[in-house]
């Protein structure tokens, strides 16, 4: 697919657009619908100014800030989130990346889940280098988090404390190490049409495993706290554009899906996507894991008579 055949994507109807979504999903990944679930194992005193970002120490947020948690407490919430019905399990921290004794000890965390768990641990720590890569691989890390966030166009109106060029060199690093890739960002940042596809044919070109969508939740504070929130045709649209140019992709849908799609959550999946995070967000909270597994039951209902 070229970036003309994705604008006759984004002029479609929405009916045509959604029976294209659903067949790219079931020809690229079937009928399995990846869960995940995160720790926020360090929080807060971010050097960068991501403008959407609680978590920047450039702005006032009023989020809980602490260093690293403990290895019992991060393998604690692994479980937590096993019996959530997550398959993997991201541990997610504040910064531009972790010191040495850092990922010593997030990589002590990982065998420890490996052990004692039967879920999938990933990470998102940051730019890191190739040797922190490596202790984090042969640890029993299977896949690391890295958003691109939005195009290259974009990107420096959402961010300036460091480029996006980072962004993608963090990424290839991580690939060096045999790691899975998820990567995908934000949107609803004020972004046009043409950044997301630039954005989805980026992700594409990288061949990354996974791919979250969020959709911008605004948070008090910060620079972006009165962008609003996109609608839910809209939202869907974006979803559809993305398994439509990522066919063989997981496509999560992951935060501000509530606040956007409202009572029509159940519809992601007939827009393409084949996943979600169960169990909150980094400083938000989801809604509760017994409404979200519910909702997959229906949807694998639907799917097993397709």
């Amino acid at each position: 697919m070229n970036v003309i055949e994705a604008e006759d994507i984004l002029s479609m109807p929405m009916e045509e657009l959604l029976v294209a979504a659903g067949r790219a999903r079931r020809e690229g990944v079937g009928r399995h619908i990846e869960l995940c679930g995160i720790i926020n194992a360090k929080s807060g005193a971010c050097s960068e100014d991501c403008r959407f970002c609680a978590q920047s120490a450039h702005y006032r947020t009023n989020i809980p800030e602490y260093p690293l948690k403990s290895r019992d407490r991060i393998v604690a919430a692994a479980r937590a989130a096993q019996k959530n019905g997550a398959e993997r399990f991201g541990i997610v921290t504040s910064g531009r990346g972790l010191t040495r004794k850092e990922v010593t000890a997030v990589a002590d965390a990982i065998r420890e889940i490996r052990k004692e768990t039967g879920i999938l641990p990933c990470a998102s720590l940051g730019a890191l280098d190739a040797d922190s890569f490596a202790v984090l691989k042969d640890a029993g890390l299977t896949r690391y988090h890295h958003n691109i966030e939005t195009s290259e166009r974009y990107y420096p109106f959402i961010v300036s404390t460091h480029g996006y060029m980072e962004r993608i060199k963090t990424i290839e690093r991580a690939k060096g190490a045999a790691l899975e890739i998820c990567s995908g960002g934000i949107l609803g940042m004020g972004e046009t049409w043409q950044d997301r596809v630039d954005m989805a044919f980026v992700l594409k070109k990288l061949g990354v495993d996974s791919v979250p969508l969020n959709f911008l939740i605004p948070i008090k504070g910060t620079p972006l706290e009165n962008a609003g929130n996109i609608s839910p045709l809209e939202a869907l649209r974006v979803i559809a554009l993305f398994r439509i140019i990522l066919r063989d992709k997981a496509v999560k849908v992951i935060a501000g899906r509530e606040s956007v799609l409202k009572g029509f959550q159940a519809l992601m999946y007939t827009a393409g996507a084949n996943g979600m995070m169960v169990g909150g967000y980094l400083t938000t909270s989801g809604r509760p894991p017994d409404e979200d597994r519910a909702m997959i039951e229906e949807i694998k209902k639907i799917w097993n008579e397709e």
